[in-house]
């Protein structure tokens, strides 16, 4: 039973999809939440979603603007960027707070956009990125949050402190983000990639120095990257092993300090420092797990970042910053 007097009507938008459903498993025992909606995406045929039975029983119809609008004080959207990019905008004209969990507003070079979301619109509403950690004093009153995507998530958090600190000799090669997620990163609609049989028993890389989320990591960080995801053959979950140069003088000790003072407040990201994070920590969880090793000699850091994909990399997190938005503790229905 939700324990606050006026609870917050929430709808989803794309409820059938993996972050979708996700979406509503942790809202159906948010207590701060009455659930209000949930719509698939546009011309979508009305269909029971057999993960959703006991949380939203009825049938999962496609999305009707006006009907949402009615319904609803914030909008989940969990559509691709196309859909998400002409119907944001529309909620917030009419007084919705909206968290859009595609990429359809996260990058604000215009140029950048038309590159990796060549269907979204060239300017739109005031956008605040939804990283909670990195701007968590400018989410409260935000009309239109864009989440950050999931690989963005796991490298910003574990490299701006030390950037910010100004930490890492950045005169050489561009920082390496070797990343690793599981098949549910790729999303709901099957592909020749995706499938069992492809992907079974295997490791892939793709999209090298051609994948979208490397425009969004730079632009976070401020410096160029080189960004290589691959695929792993399980259900869930994101490792990546970044490897960067301390400046001469820093040791293991200042980074130890700098992410510390980062993340003394900020209840999901746990560091690790030696005891290097695994994936199964943190499935299933908003967690982002933090560790390191330095080399004296060479002044290389490598750290491991890890979180869960359809979490802390999209549905959890989404949450987490409306909670932030609305004032709410950030860890109710998350916990």
């Amino acid at each position: 039973m939700n324990s606050y007097a006026a609870a917050v009507r929430v709808g989803v938008a794309g409820a059938t999809g993996y972050t979708g459903v996700e979406l509503l498993r942790l809202l159906s025992r948010h207590p701060a939440v009455q659930l209000a909606a949930a719509m698939g995406a546009p011309g979508a045929p009305p269909r029971l979603v057999p993960a959703l039975k006991r949380l939203w029983d009825e049938p999962v119809k496609g999305l009707d603007l006006d009907t949402l609008v009615d319904r609803t004080d914030a909008v989940f959207l969990a559509l691709p960027e196309h859909a998400a990019a002409e119907i944001a905008p529309s909620l917030v004209d009419r007084g919705k707070r909206v968290f859009d969990l595609s990429g359809a507003f996260r990058l604000r070079d215009a140029g950048l956009r038309r590159r990796w979301y060549p269907k979204t619109p060239e300017s739109g509403p005031s956008v605040v990125y939804g990283l909670t950690e990195q701007n968590r004093g400018s989410l409260p009153g935000s009309r239109l949050v864009a989440c950050a995507g999931c690989y963005p998530t796991a490298a910003i958090l574990a490299l701006q402190p030390l950037l910010q600190a100004g930490l890492l000799d950045l005169s050489g090669p561009p920082l390496i983000i070797d990343a690793k997620s599981g098949v549910s990163g790729a999303g709901k609609t099957p592909t020749e990639r995706t499938h069992f049989s492809e992907c079974h028993g295997s490791l892939s890389a793709y999209g090298v120095f051609d994948h979208r989320h490397a425009a969004e990591i730079e632009q976070e960080l401020g410096t160029p990257v080189t960004f290589v995801p691959h695929l792993l053959p399980i259900d869930r979950g994101i490792l990546e092993t970044i490897y960067a140069t301390l400046k001469p003088g820093i040791d293991e000790s200042a980074v130890a300090s700098a992410l510390q003072r980062a993340y003394a407040d900020s209840p999901f990201v746990r560091l690790t420092g030696a005891d290097l994070p695994e994936i199964k920590h943190v499935a299933h969880t908003n967690f982002c797990d933090i560790g390191w090793k330095v080399n004296p000699h060479t002044r290389q850091l490598v750290l491991i970042s890890c979180i869960d994909n359809l979490v802390k990399g999209a549905a959890g997190q989404a949450v987490q910053n409306f909670n932030v938005a609305f004032g709410f503790d950030e860890r109710l229905g998350l916990n």
